[in-house]
């Protein structure tokens, strides 16, 4: 089963991201902000990464930059979910390194698609 690391600051978007996900078949763990997202992917590399943009002590920007620059970590694929919508937004999260940008409010399909591609690669 895929381990899949939502990154998100919002109790609600937190929880209905790892519902939607868990509700596909994937094992979900959680961290409610980029410091503690790090730590969590040093202590268990998970399969793929959703990256909220806008989070206490350390921006998903950040936390993408950090993972893609790490040669053990550089593979993992990251997908930024942010309320940064602007088109602006999407072109800085790709320019981190994120392999998908999904803007909220969002489909679930949209985002369970995006995540079940990325992990098929």
């Amino acid at each position: 089963m895929s381990r899949v690391l939502v990154v998100e600051d919002s109790v609600t978007q937190r929880e209905m991201i790892t519902d939607l996900l868990k509700g596909s078949g994937l094992d979900v763990a959680v961290a409610s902000d980029g410091v503690e997202a790090l730590e969590q992917i040093q202590d268990k590399i998970p399969d793929l990464v959703v990256l909220d943009i806008v989070m206490p002590r350390m921006n998903g920007y950040e936390v993408c930059r950090q993972i893609k620059s790490n040669p053990v970590t550089q593979n993992i694929p990251v997908v930024m979910c942010s309320s940064k919508g602007e088109e602006f937004d999407r072109y800085w999260g790709m320019k981190q390194g994120a392999d998908a940008y999904i803007a909220k409010p969002f489909q679930p399909t949209e985002l369970v698609g995006t995540v079940k591609q990325l992990l098929r690669r």
